[in-house]
């Protein structure tokens, strides 16, 4: 089975954001997407073309266009969602961005009215009706087939600094799970989902696939969700190891790491370099790790046992970025790490947020409205945005 790869220009960028629609009186999630989605699409359009359904109508995902650099990522992103809070609005809905929502249950959810999603229910029944579940998705253009699986490969030693930077889901309706990414556990359990397997290039890529597809185990090779992956029709990697995170300029942050990355393993390739891969139990370990500790997490660094906090890897991994991400222009966002490390990731402020109110969660409702709104810089303090 030969699948095509639609090359694309060096580090070009498009990121995926899914957002929650929750009701301001109650702080439940709601559904509204679809009356959303027909209220801001253009004139003899069926959808905007930058808003999308996903798998519950209580989710709406925000797609940018192809760009060349962060800032054009996040303004682009930015505009888009000042659409959908508007028309979110107007229905006496917020939107905000976790992992998770604190407390709403999944069973109480409505699927959206996409024939992709009734067969994703029908295929995986009660793990996909739980999917209650929100993600960043960042994708960062590769030239072509022969970089793509090295690069995924490589990718995979950073899941879990990329997943202790954006942990934002602590709570699984209405309790505390002592994670800091629940959402990336719930995901995993998909049996197309996870860490990705290690391949030995893109022949091995395309007979994996074509057995997978001809045992019926999936219809096409978009049902591969892994945590890292190539897209070929769009000609990218694609991270998805993100929580959903609750402010633009975290988004731009995970973006620029994304960026730097894959352009730092394209220009090493360019140079007769082998990429790292990490061995099967260390990159499983910690991923645990960042899942359960977020950014307090100590992740193993070799094959002998080291341990080192991800903060200090994180801000020694910014460091030896910094010359690439001048050349992409997304020096600011990347530094940006030291900021989130420095208030706390979401899934720490959340937890800050419920107990200044005394363990009531739609206080972090509340704050995650309001981060969506105002950004890092605010106290997590009482008040539904809107």
């Amino acid at each position: 089975m030969q699948i095509p790869f639609s090359s694309s220009p060096r580090a070009t960028l498009g990121a995926e954001w899914e957002l929650q629609l929750v009701d301001l009186d109650t702080r439940e999630l709601t559904s509204g997407a679809v009356e959303i989605l027909d209220d801001i699409a253009p004139p003899d359009e069926d959808e905007h073309p930058k808003v999308k359904h996903e798998l519950l109508q209580s989710t709406i995902e925000v797609i940018s266009g192809v760009c060349t650099t962060v800032s054009e990522v996040t303004d682009d992103l930015g505009a888009t969602v000042e659409d959908v809070r508007a028309a979110a609005r107007r229905r006496g809905l917020g939107v905000m961005c976790a992992g998770t929502h604190p407390f709403s249950d999944w069973a109480t959810q409505r699927i959206s009215p996409k024939e992709r999603y009734r067969q994703l229910v029908e295929q995986m029944q009660w793990l996909a009706r739980r999917l209650q579940i929100f993600g960043v998705h960042v994708h960062v253009g590769v030239r072509d087939a022969t970089k793509a699986i090295p690069i995924v490969n490589a990718l995979t030693v950073y899941q879990p600094h990329l997943l202790a930077l954006s942990a934002s889901s602590p709570y699984w309706k209405g309790q505390d799970t002592g994670l800091d990414s629940v959402r990336s556990k719930v995901f995993e359990q998909l049996p197309t989902a996870g860490i990705p397997y290690q391949l030995s290039g893109w022949p091995e890529f395309e007979s994996y696939m074509e057995t997978l597809i001809s045992t019926h185990t999936i219809e096409s090779i978009r049902e591969v969700w892994w945590d890292i992956r190539p897209h070929p029709g769009f000609g990218t990697v694609e991270l998805r190891i993100f929580d959903g995170l609750p402010t633009l300029q975290e988004v731009g942050v995970v973006t620029a790491l994304s960026q730097c990355l894959v352009e730092q393993f394209d220009r090493s390739l360019d140079r007769g370099y082998t990429l790292p891969t990490p061995s099967t139990w260390v990159a499983k370990e910690n991923k645990w790790r960042a899942a359960r500790h977020g950014l307090d997490a100590e992740l193993i660094t070799d094959d002998r046992g080291n341990t080192q906090p991800v903060t200090e890897v994180l801000l020694e991994l910014a460091d030896e970025l910094m010359p690439v991400a001048r050349r992409l222009g997304c020096s600011d966002e990347l530094a940006g790490i030291e900021r989130v490390i420095e208030l706390g990731s979401s899934s720490r402020r959340q937890r800050t947020a419920a107990a200044a109110a005394g363990g009531d969660l739609t206080a972090v409702v509340d704050a995650l409205l309001a981060e969506m709104v105002d950004g890092l810089s605010i106290p997590v303090s009482a008040g539904p945005a809107t």
